[in-house]
């Protein structure tokens, strides 16, 4: 069986995401997605809340093979615990792809996972940073974030 992982703050989730998630599903038996949860970094929205919401995204999708979970340990020892045999990230530019690759040398050398990237293609555009900067300047977010999300931005602000 292969298993992907998929690791990631999404804090908040977008469309950028839900992308790499449709692509995967199709590329592997099972796919995890992991919040990972980091002491050192400040999360904008609740790990359990941003987790429920993200199950009921891919409800509404009807995508039946993607576990979310959260984790606190390295992304490739969240990964082994779940039996995932890859790792998976999205690519929106040039600078994802050289951080990425960088990263995936490191992981495969500790872990012996390789990464399998995924192309953000027409929505290379869109990161949590950026959906969020729009929303603390008032702008419009829905085309960016599944409307779960939304809701969770709009009770937040």
């Amino acid at each position: 069986m292969n298993i992907g992982f998929y690791a990631g703050s999404f804090d908040p989730f977008t469309n950028g995401h839900l992308h790499v998630i449709k692509r995967s599903e199709k590329l592997f038996d099972k796919v995890v997605v992991g919040i990972g949860i980091h002491p050192s970094k400040t999360r904008r929205y609740n790990n359990e809340i941003m987790k429920n919401a993200i199950k009921e995204v891919l409800k509404r999708e009807k995508i039946k093979n993607v576990e979310v979970i959260t984790y606190d340990n390295l992304s490739v020892d969240a990964a082994k615990s779940h039996n995932a045999n890859f790792l998976i990230r999205g690519i929106r530019n040039g600078m994802d792809y050289d951080y990425e690759e960088n990263l995936a040398s490191i992981n495969e050398e500790i872990s012996g996972l390789d990464t399998i990237y995924i192309r953000a293609g027409r929505l290379g555009n869109i990161s949590s940073s950026i959906v969020m900067e729009l929303v603390r300047n008032g702008k419009d977010v829905s085309k960016y974030v599944p409307k779960e999300i939304l809701k969770i931005i709009n009770e937040d602000n």
